[in-house]
Order: structure tokens, then C-alpha cells, then sequence
């Protein structure tokens, strides 16, 4: 009888909070290679790249493991946000080391920032702080990028009005979970351009 009570009570807890920070394995790099996230000439060598493993909580309210790629100066400090929102009960679509489409949690991704629809072009010259392991985006179809009343995302119009909460929006928590590794938001920049999804070690 003990037995069986031990474990309807160990089904029945809440799932705990798990993470790890390992070096990237063979595996990894090689998506990373095959995708064009990682590419010689990139600003940080795959060396100096981590892959942290997260529990999160999905839209259905259970637990499930996800990963994605960070600098490894910034990976111990992820998991711990990441351990604050999942406390939050904060719900998170997907995450993945690859952002293949747009509702993936993900964060390392060597490529250049996107210029504002506002001032238009493809290119601004510089890396984005993706580039560098140092931005996530979260729930990126909830929070989306907008720029002169656009998104890049058509199925994202319905988030574009913040004023209205829907689940997997950023919220006041979620900017403090960042903001207490010292991390900054996109939805907090100046001007017609927000990026709500992002978060990064500079704000940008």
C-alpha cells in the first residue's frame, strides 16, 4: 500500500525545473553547419558556443525539454531565466537549436541585423547579437517584430495590439526574469520599431 501511494504521489507532483550547459556536440555542429547558422568568419567559433537543455512549459501546461545555442559566457545565466519562467508557468510553443520557422524559441543564428520595414534595405552591415549567442527570441508568432504598423509575420497581426494579453505574450515577469541577468527587451525600444520576442545582453 506504501508503494502504491509513493508513487500516485510521485505521478501526481508538479514536474521540477532541469537544465545542463554542455559544449556542443558533434551533432549540433554539424546542423548548425548544414542549416547556414554557423559559417567561417562567424563572430564567435563554435567553441565558444553551448548548448543549454531546459525544461519549459508548453501551451498544452505540461513540462518538456527543449535546447537552444548561447555564447557560453551567457549560458549559465539563460538557465536561469529559463528556470524563472518555467516557475511563471510561462508558456513557450517550441525551442529549438534551429529557428526553421516562426514559432521557435531559439537564439543563435550568424547573421547580420534586419533593417527596420521603416528604413527598408536588407542589410545593415553589422552582426545581430543572435550572431554572437547573445539574443533569444521568445514565442516570436505571439511577440512579433513590427515596424511601421508591419510585421514580418502575417499570422502575428492579431499580437501587434499589446494591449490585449494572450497567452505566450511577454509579460512585465518575463522582462525581469531578463532584465535581472541584464538583459534588455526589444519591445522597449524608442521609435515605431519593437521587437517583442527579442531579448539580449546589450537591448539591441
Amino acid at each position: 500500500m506504501f508503494r502504491v501511494l509513493a508513487l500516485l504521489t510521485a505521478l501526481l507532483a508538479p514536474a521540477s525545473f532541469h537544465s545542463s550547459v554542455k559544449p556542443l556536440p558533434p551533432s549540433v555542429q554539424a546542423q548548425l553547419k548544414q542549416g547556414g547558422f554557423w559559417h567561417r568568419g562567424c563572430p564567435v567559433a563554435l567553441s565558444g558556443l553551448r548548448v543549454i537543455t531546459v525544461s519549459y512549459r508548453g501551451f498544452d501546461g505540461r513540462s518538456h525539454s527543449g535546447q537552444i545555442v548561447v555564447n557560453a559566457s551567457a549560458a549559465q545565466p539563460l538557465a536561469r531565466v529559463f528556470r524563472q519562467l518555467y516557475h511563471l508557468h510561462f508558456p513557450i510553443r517550441r525551442m529549438s537549436v534551429l529557428a526553421t520557422d516562426g514559432d521557435v524559441t531559439a537564439s543563435f543564428s550568424c547573421r547580420q541585423a534586419v533593417p527596420s520595414p521603416c528604413t527598408g534595405g536588407r542589410g545593415t552591415g553589422s552582426w545581430s547579437m543572435h550572431a554572437y549567442g547573445l539574443a533569444v527570441d521568445v514565442n516570436p508568432r505571439e511577440n512579433p517584430y513590427v515596424g511601421c504598423g508591419q510585421s514580418r509575420d502575417p499570422t502575428a497581426r492579431r499580437y501587434r495590439d499589446r494591449s490585449r494579453h494572450r497567452r505566450g505574450m511577454v509579460t512585465a515577469r518575463v522582462i525581469q526574469a531578463f532584465r535581472s541577468i541584464g538583459w534588455g527587451w526589444g519591445g522597449a525600444w524608442a521609435g515605431d520599431t519593437k521587437d517583442y520576442m527579442h531579448f539580449s545582453s546589450t537591448g539591441h
